[in-house]
């Protein structure tokens, strides 16, 4: 097949080139953007009135009903292996999570206004005395971190299971 100078082949040289300065490109702009064209990160969740808090706990219960969902439909569909066990312990800590934070969030929006001090603002929060069983129930869900971490650490691995079962499947293995 002949080309004419600067005609780009699918797959040749010049097109790698290409998709390498383009993908170049894309990660720097991106990383100025990252660095210099954002403002506060605003990563507090906060729900203006009480039909964004409804509309989030909602999206707890449909989170943890698709979880639920997802674990019935593997061990129905009867796959097996590795991958599919870390992907159902994932599902198993996120529903726990879910159901914690849920919980938190009720228990949050129990608590008197003075229960939080924020003295040097909401990253130096604490828990203001005395210590209820409401106030309690509000610090132990405060702690979803400690479920939603290995959660997403067995999600890594069973992505990375499925992933390393595709190559040795692609090159003709098990």
């Amino acid at each position: 097949m002949a080309t004419t100078p600067g005609t780009v082949v699918p797959g040749g040289e010049k097109g790698k080139a290409n998709m390498k300065k383009l993908f170049t490109t894309v990660i720097a702009a991106s990383c100025w953007l990252l660095v210099f064209g954002v403002g506060d990160a605003a990563a507090l969740q906060t729900h203006g009135g009480s039909e964004g808090v409804v509309v989030h706990q909602l999206a707890h219960v449909q989170y943890l009903g698709a979880l639920w969902y997802l674990i019935w439909d593997i061990r129905r569909s009867g796959f097996n292996g590795r991958g599919w066990l870390l992907l159902q312990w994932f599902c198993r800590l996120m529903i726990a999570w879910n159901a914690i934070a849920l919980i938190g969030h009720f228990a949050q929006m129990a608590l008197p206004q003075d229960a939080i001090v924020t003295g040097n603002g909401y990253l130096s929060s604490r828990l203001a005395e005395p210590l209820t069983m409401g106030r309690l129930l509000y610090f132990l869900t405060a702690l979803d971190h400690v479920l939603i971490t290995p959660a997403l650490f067995f999600l890594f691995l069973a992505m990375r299971h499925f992933y390393r079962s595709q190559e040795v499947a692609a090159k003709g293995g098990r």
